[in-house]
């Protein structure tokens, strides 16, 4: 056997002979490396939870109030449904058009621009109903008209317009460069005067 070869099964044999005693000590590491594991395992929870990633976008539902769009997120949007028969409810506020029967369930639905206190055109069999839902609270949003799904990025966002004001500002996510108006639809179902309720019939 040549030199080199001698050195490499020495070698082997060294390396050999340190596994079976890490074997026979079962695995158990020196005071040296102890500590280090230790170190490590303290500085491992002392870290901080890593916050969850936020989105950089937004999907929503666009439509149109009058002569201004609005949207909402479409994670809070159930479906879309053209305005059929509806039926008025007496002695209840005047943004609350009326109830419609939606498969067996009594959705409420509410003129927005009337809770918005914005111009009125009458509604027509041309209105949209966009049937929106946070946890166990459901209605419809009677929209003028429907544009679509877009995506919105977080950054272009605006807190708001100076020509936003009033209750409109109270429920607003946020503004776009474009001038589209993003509502808080967790905070405008959740406004006590709404009060919506639906039964299954």
């Amino acid at each position: 056997m040549s030199e080199p070869d001698a050195r490499r099964w020495k070698d082997i044999h060294a390396r050999l002979a340190a596994v079976t005693d890490r074997i026979d000590s079962g695995f158990a590491p020196d005071i040296a490396q102890q500590r280090e594991i230790l170190h490590q395992r303290a500085q491992t929870l002392a870290r901080p939870p890593e916050s969850e990633t936020k989105p950089s976008s937004l999907d929503v539902v666009v439509f149109t109030l009058g002569k201004e769009r609005y949207a909402v997120e479409s994670s809070f949007v159930d479906e879309v449904q053209p305005l059929e028969a509806m039926t008025k409810v007496p002695g209840v506020p005047s943004f609350v058009t009326g109830i419609m029967n939606l498969r067996g369930t009594m959705l409420t639905l509410l003129d927005i621009k009337e809770f918005f206190d914005l111009p009125r055109s009458g509604i027509t069999d041309v209105h949209k109903i966009i049937i929106v839902r946070n946890k166990d609270v459901q209605a419809g949003l009677i929209a003028d008209k429907l544009i679509g799904v877009q995506t919105i990025p977080i950054g272009d966002l605006q807190e708001s317009l100076p020509t936003l004001t009033g209750i409109r500002a109270d429920y607003l996510r946020g503004v776009t460069a474009g001038c589209l108006v993003i509502l808080d639809l967790q905070k405008l179902l959740g406004d006590e005067r709404l009060t919506i309720k639906h039964t299954t019939a």
